[in-house]
Order: C-alpha cells, then structure tokens, then sequence
C-alpha cells in the first residue's frame, strides 16, 4: 500500500482483483444535489434541447425518443443516464471524449423502464455507424448498473465498462469479462462505497478492475462532473479507456 498526497486530499491507492481501489478524502461539505438541468429553448431536432444537429447526427428510436451519436472515432461509447435524469448533465463527458476522439451516443429514455434492453440496442446501433470498431458502456445511478449485464450480452465487441454511481448485483459483476471501472462517492445512498466495494470484489474475471471513491461525499452520478471533482473524474474516465480501447 502506497499513501500519495495530493491536492485535493490524500489517496490510498492498492492493487486487488487485478486493479486499482483508492479513496479521495474531501473536505467535509453538505451532500451536493443532482445537478439542476436548464433546457434550451432550441427548435429542430434535438436531445432535451442540449444536442442538436449542429453537434451531430439526430436519431429517433421507439416511441419517437430522440438521441444523437456526435464524434468520428473509430471507438464508441454509450452513455445510459441515471433514473429520472437527462443528457444535459452528461455534456462534461461527451464533450471529453468527442475532444478525446471518441464517438458518442446519448439517447432521452423513459425512465421508468429498466434501462438493459435499451442500453444494448443503442450498442448494436452505434456499433453499425462506419468506421466504429469498439464500444464502451457509460452508465450513471441505474445506467450504470445496466451497463454491465448488457456489457455481458455484447460480448467480444465492448473494450470496457464505466460505472458511475451503480449498484452492480455481485452474481452479474462475477460474469464480467472486460475492464471495469467504478467511481462514487462514499455516502451516497445508492451506488456509494458499500455498494461499489462488493461490485469491486465480485468482479474478478474482470481484467481492470478499478475504483476510485470519493470520501465525505454523497454526489451521485453525473452530479459528480459539476463538483470540484469533476476534472479528476473526467480525467480517470478518459486515462481508463485510453488504456483499454485497443
């Protein structure tokens, strides 16, 4: 075990189950609430008035849902939000990883509808587009917890998982093949340190399998870009998959 003092507090970095936990201690503050979303008044197609055609192609899929794939690389990436949530908050991300040279797909969903099937049927459309030879699943909060079983259905094609927030049933994170990584901070009510160590302990087919938790927090999913920890969050999701895209 390795004690590394940084800026932002002190992180214990251990290898176990072929990757990486380590925890940021923060400075004690009141839990932070899910990021407010603000939609743009925007005419034209659109996903909840934060991506239009200008940021990419515009699809529609089921009952009329938007959603837009954005980006050129030859990896994609889709992004399942968190129940109740909304595109507009995963905009920090998307817009690293298009920079990054990603390929990106949002959808809005019904959120009153378990995300898995849906999340694997965005994977196989993304997977179509020329060019796109691998994918990673993102998921925040319920998002994250559907990434992975979908992850398993996909199979060979899917580089990695990322799990914000996620609450991962330990015989599902037992089958998992392929790089993982969690991030969540420690009071969280849903996906916090509990729930993330046992997805961490079962996982242990996964070749990475890496978690990072916030201390003294209860930011959930993509709550998570908009705090201070935002860049460092950011920064571990692109570095992960930079590792892992092949």
């Amino acid at each position: 075990m390795r004690a590394i003092i940084g800026s932002i507090g002190l992180v214990l970095t251990l290898t176990a189950c072929g990757g990486a936990v380590s925890t940021t201690t923060a400075p004690a503050t009141p839990p932070t609430p899910a990021a407010k979303v603000t939609t743009p008044n925007v005419s034209g197609p659109n996903v909840s008035g934060c991506f239009t055609s200008a940021d990419g192609k515009i699809f529609t899929y089921g009952d009329d849902l938007p959603g837009v794939i954005t980006g050129k690389g030859a990896v994609g990436v889709v992004i399942t939000y968190e129940r109740n949530g909304n595109v507009c908050t995963w905009r920090p991300l998307s817009d690293r990883l298009v920079a990054a040279g990603y390929r990106v797909l949002l959808y809005a969903r019904k959120s009153a509808e378990y995300p898995d099937e849906v999340t694997v049927a965005m994977a196989k459309r993304l997977s179509k587009e020329k060019g796109v030879r691998r994918l990673f699943l993102v998921g925040g909060s319920i998002g994250a917890t559907a990434s992975v079983p979908a992850a398993e259905r996909l199979g060979s094609r899917v580089a990695g998982v990322v799990a914000l927030s996620g609450a991962v049933a330990e015989g599902e994170a037992a089958k998992l093949t392929v790089p993982l990584l969690q991030i969540g901070s420690e009071n969280d009510a849903y996906g916090g340190a509990k729930d993330l160590q046992r997805t961490h302990d079962a996982a242990t087919k996964a070749p990475d399998n890496e978690l990072h938790v916030i201390k003294g927090e209860s930011l959930h999913a993509s709550a998570l870009f908009g705090s201070p920890h935002g860049p460092e969050v950011l920064d571990r999701i692109i570095a992960f998959m930079d590792r892992h895209k092949g």
